[in-house]
């Protein structure tokens, strides 16, 4: 029997960042599309739990993704517990404002450890066990701040453009080991990293006169390209950042 293209059934996800906002949404599609997944979050994911709907497995990582020490712990937690690891979703991220001028080293490290460092070392360690099997995606969040510069937000932006980098290099050296490495790149979505720009009402109102689509994105609107990313219907893809943006870089 011929399964569709984008039946995720069996296969076994890692998803980090998922107790809340995008990373809860991806687990969400995911699931749906029938994966067994590894929920990784700092907190408790009793949230994420009840927006799942799909007959895979779900198992819980607590894990703080600030530094590198979990991160080879958490992939052998997830193969032992669900018997694999097909798709991993770097997700996890952090935020912080301020001007450049006065922009904090503790700050810098900060962003920079969770967003770009803890993201390698996991792709690495997920990179690994996928090599030795053939086959594996490794699906990174981008940003639009991967392709602009942005405001108040140089740590981010640089970790940003370092996960866009990433990922082209990690597709160059896995794709033909049968590991597909690419990113979603969210525009301006509604979740906690950007409550400051929704207080912010002249900032709100100038980001919502740039997106054609005429609205803020809810975290739901990315997990079509995530499902995509994840599932056969994408293996010919590599080292693509793909943004879901409402149009804002096309304007």
């Amino acid at each position: 029997m011929t399964t569709h293209p984008f039946d995720l059934t069996g296969r076994v996800a890692l998803v980090t960042g998922a107790n809340t906002g995008i990373g809860q949404a991806l687990a969400v599609a995911l699931a749906a599309a029938g994966a067994h997944l590894a929920l990784v979050g700092r907190s408790a994911m009793d949230e994420t739990r009840a927006r799942l709907h799909g007959p895979g497995q779900v198992h819980e990582i607590r894990a703080d993704l600030s530094s590198t020490a979990p991160l080879q712990s958490v992939v052998d937690e997830t193969v032992v517990t669900l018997g694999g690891l097909d798709i991993l979703v770097n997700n996890a991220g952090i935020i912080r404002r301020a001007d450049s001028v006065d922009y904090t080293e503790e700050d810098w490290d900060a962003v920079i450890g969770t967003n770009l460092k803890s993201l390698f070392f996991l792709s690495q360690a997920a990179g690994r066990h996928m090599i030795a099997q053939g086959s594996g995606k490794i699906i990174n969040t981008a940003s639009l701040l991967s392709f602009q510069g942005g405001i108040r937000i140089p740590a981010y932006t640089a970790a940003k453009s370092g996960v866009a980098g990433l990922t082209r290099l990690l597709a160059c050296e896995w794709a033909a080991k049968g590991v597909n490495v690419n990113a979603i790149a969210p525009g301006y979505i509604e979740t906690n990293n950007t409550e400051a720009l929704h207080q912010d009402e002249t900032r709100r109102t100038q980001i919502l006169e740039r997106i054609p689509a005429g609205r803020w994105g809810k975290p739901g609107d990315l997990g079509g390209a995530a499902v995509f990313l994840a599932s056969r219907a994408s293996d010919y893809v590599d080292g693509v950042v793909l943004p879901v943006d409402g149009g804002w870089l096309a304007r």
